[in-house]
């Protein structure tokens, strides 16, 4: 990062350093060799007040020295965002809003797991269902119906579902003899219809 300077007017010479939000805070002067300069610039003076604040300038110019150059911008981010936290949560600091972060995470995870046992659920009575519709045939009936609609009428239809009531004993209606297709046990058979 470069230090904020304003051009000089007519553009000759280097231009007027601006101080840094620290130095503008701490009340001293500011130079372009200031150390938090480019990490704190004059506009960011609440920004560097929390860090003061949390850990005392003094310590932040040690901590940023201690770390190489191109890591430091990123040194100052996590100062930052802890000086933030502690001022909102002085006593757990930025590991209240990480345990935060991973209570939520278990209750998200519960209830995943609530939802994916009530859909397993949900798909084994779906099975079973299909399972007992097959049995009286009914699924070869509606699959029919569904591929060939103009087979069937209004009153065949009617009369095919009542099939299933009398399955048990055997027993036909006369009145299924007016369509194209009855069901037995599990497929579906060509019945003549009676034109006399």
């Amino acid at each position: 990062m470069e230090t904020t300077q304003v051009p000089m007017p007519g553009g000759g010479g280097r231009g007027v350093h601006i101080p840094c939000a620290a130095c503008k805070m701490l009340r001293r002067k500011c130079d372009s060799n200031c150390l938090l300069s480019p990490y704190f610039p004059s506009e960011d003076i609440e920004k560097f007040a929390g860090v003061h604040r949390v850990f005392g300038a003094s310590n932040v110019v040690k901590m940023i020295q201690m770390v190489e150059e191109a890591n430091r911008e990123d040194t100052v981010k996590a100062l930052v965002y802890e000086a933030t936290a502690r001022l909102r949560d002085p006593v757990y600091g930025s590991s209240g809003a990480i345990f935060h972060l991973q209570k939520m995470v278990e209750e998200l995870t519960s209830q995943l797991e609530t939802v994916t046992a009530q859909a397993s659920e949900l798909q084994a009575n779906i099975d079973q269902l299909l399972s007992i519709l097959m049995n009286v045939g009914y699924l070869d009936i509606f699959s029919t119906m569904h591929h060939h609609p103009s087979t069937f009428d209004d009153d065949c239809t009617h009369h095919l579902l009542q099939h299933h009531h009398h399955h048990q004993h055997n027993i036909i209606p006369d009145t299924v003899a007016s369509c194209d297709i009855i069901p037995d046990d599990h497929h579906l058979i060509n019945v003549p219809k009676d034109h006399n």
